[in-house]
């Protein structure tokens, strides 16, 4: 059944309504944005903190759980514990030029740390901790280090970061902090805590403008090397009074908003979106130590058994392992669609299928769809540029410009690329004044690269479709364009939920081929193989090669053209590298960066007699 019929109910006033203007140029140019005026945002970050701290002092702030039970820290003790670290940080020359670098995944500390920074004017940089702890030659992280020339290097204990720190020696002239205070001539984390402030933290903290620099933070590497993007104050804090005047549902939420969330804070989804939201509207932060990894998940689903956020965010990915956890657990079916108000996808577009189920769920647990949105931006936007506030019919709608926020929507071959502009946007890069004046265009517009299409041409207000990025579409030798973006989305979904992530090959050819990441755990249990199988027995067994096939087969029954199925598709034992920049830490795949290290599997894909084709059953010619 469609969504649009499920929908026999009518959905609570959640959302503040949209209201588009659409302004068309000759040239083919459309710029877009909001008629709501963006209301004056908060001063800097720290003003949340002061805030909700001295009128609510007591309320959960930060929660972590160690072993079986939960640990907090109040918006009271937060405040006390950042504005001593801050007093650490000042009295050690911590500046606007020598910033705070974390390497550590999200914890109490974590946050303490950089609302200390950030309180008096200190920039905060967390860099993921992938970078330290999967990569084997810490290329990426010395890079990153000897841009930043940081004034202090944390981590959450030394022996896991020993190596990376060993790698790093020599770049720097920081002082190391270690939460577990190990490791030689490192200070322990409590020290700072512990440390007493004077008024020159009040001084700081008084003279921090909306122009200051609260963070930087790396790029994800899906397109070219990693660079340092500045975020400011207002650029953060004019990102959330956004979200407040659109989502009015926030206000309502007694005691704040409630989440349990893994995304990283060095990644500007769970750092400036979901951290700051909470802060924001005074809410509780339950760090989840899972994430949708075999073997992690879960530590995110006892998460979720034990504390039902009132907003649920994840990525695509976490969705399919949510859905296929809820299916099979009546009771946290029912706690999590009784409990959240509202479930919020990004970093990729969410196939369908998952969409659908979803609703499905919804539906039979509680008597309506679940509300599901999603949200479109970048670092360089921090990161809100449009919000999906309506309910949408289908999964991938993106939403439309943010209040404070214009698009340019400019014709570039079939597509429409989109460029952004306003106080969300960043003033450049770190360091890299020609990097950042090649970003802007001559109206000043962010080129983000990517392309979106309007759901309706003629009712903007029924927002947009991320389109794939520019730079990855390309020509078959018929001279049909490939639209990447969409094409991968279809082929996950044909494929659920044998595929992770597919990467579109065929360029310069007479057909389109899959090069595909394996959900390997969900491979396994289709070929029935127990733990001690090899992925390479895995993926050879017979009866996933022919699921493959049938998914294959379905996908050019349904496609419209040769440039929307694949003829044949490879599966990788070997999955995406980070160190390669096949991978980012947020799960992204640099389809250019796996083509050219894979140049040998794109030839084999051209080759008849290649034994580990797969191809669509013969049902399907």
């Amino acid at each position: 059944m469609a969504n649009a019929e499920r929908r026999t109910e009518p959905q609570p006033a959640m959302f503040a309504e949209p209201s588009i203007e659409a302004i068309r140029r000759e040239d083919g140019a459309i710029i877009l944005r909001s008629r709501m005026e963006l209301l004056p945002a908060a001063r800097c970050t720290g003003e949340w903190l002061e805030h909700w701290a001295g009128t609510v002092p007591d309320r959960t702030f930060l929660a972590e759980r160690r072993g079986e039970t939960w640990t907090w820290l109040t918006y009271g003790e937060t405040l006390a514990q950042a504005r001593a670290a801050a007093a650490w940080m000042l009295a050690q020359g911590l500046s606007p030029d020598r910033p705070l670098a974390i390497l550590s995944d999200n914890s109490i500390a974590h946050a303490v740390l950089a609302l200390a920074a950030q309180h008096v004017g200190i920039p905060v940089c967390a860099i993921s901790p992938a970078y330290s702890l999967m990569s084997t030659d810490h290329e990426k992280l010395r890079a990153m280090i000897k841009l930043l020339d940081p004034g202090a290097i944390f981590v959450a204990a030394h022996g896991p970061f020993a190596r990376a720190l060993q790698a790093i020696d020599g770049l720097h002239r920081a002082t190391i902090i270690t939460g577990d205070g190990e490791g030689s001539g490192a200070v322990p984390l409590q020290t700072l805590t512990t440390t007493k402030p004077g008024p020159e933290v009040d001084r700081a903290f008084a003279a921090v403008t909306p122009d200051t620099i609260a963070k930087l933070l790396f790029t994800s590497g899906s397109t070219g090397q990693p660079k340092a993007v500045i975020n400011t104050h207002r650029m953060l804090t004019m990102s959330q009074q956004a979200k407040g005047q659109l989502w009015t549902f926030l206000r309502e939420v007694e005691g704040g908003p409630v989440i349990v969330d893994w995304l990283p804070w060095s990644h500007t989804f769970g750092g400036n979106h979901n951290f700051n939201l909470v802060l924001a509207q005074g809410g509780s932060i339950y760090i989840d130590g899972g994430k949708p990894a075999p073997g992690l998940f879960e530590a995110s689903l006892a998460n979720l058994r034990s504390m039902v956020p009132t907003i649920y965010f994840n990525v695509p990915r976490g969705f399919d392992m949510l859905v296929a956890a809820l299916k099979t657990d009546n009771e946290l079916r029912r706690k999590f669609f009784s409990g959240v108000k509202c479930i919020l996808y990004a970093a990729a577009a969410l196939p369908q299928n998952l969409w659908d189920a979803l609703n499905e769920m919804s539906t039979a647990t509680i008597g309506r769809p679940a509300p599901l949105v999603s949200a479109w931006g970048a670092t360089e936007t921090s990161p809100l540029a449009t919000d999906c506030h309506f309910f949408a019919e289908r999964a991938g709608n993106i939403g439309v410009p943010i209040p404070g926020t214009e698009l340019k929507l400019v014709p570039t071959g079939e597509k429409l690329e989109v460029r952004v502009r306003g106080a969300n946007v960043m003033p450049g890069y770190w360091k890299a004044p020609e990097i950042t004046a090649a970003a802007f265009d001559e109206e000043g517009f962010y080129k983000i690269g990517d392309a979106v299409k309007l759901a309706d041409p003629d009712h903007p207000e029924r927002g947009l479709f991320f389109d794939g990025r520019i730079t990855e579409d390309f020509k078959l030798s018929s001279g049909t364009w490939v639209n990447v973006g969409a094409l991968r989305i279809a082929g996950i979904a044909a494929l659920a939920p044998l595929v992770q992530d597919i990467v579109i090959a065929g360029h310069g050819t007479d057909e389109v081929h899959f090069l595909i990441v394996p959900n390997v755990p969900a491979c396994r249990s289709k070929a029935g193989l127990a733990d001690t199988a090899s992925v390479g027995e895995v993926l050879a067994h017979p009866a996933v090669r022919e699921a493959v096939a049938q998914g294959l087969t379905r996908l050019r029954t349904e496609a419209i053209g040769s440039s929307r199925y694949a003829t044949r598709a490879l599966l990788m034992a070997e999955p995406p590298s980070l160190d390669a920049g096949e991978i980012t830490d947020k799960g992204y795949i640099n389809q250019r960066a796996v083509l050219s290290r894979r140049a040998n599997l794109v030839a084999r894909l051209q080759d008849d007699a290649a034994s580990d084709l797969i191809r669509p059953s013969p049902s399907s010619s």
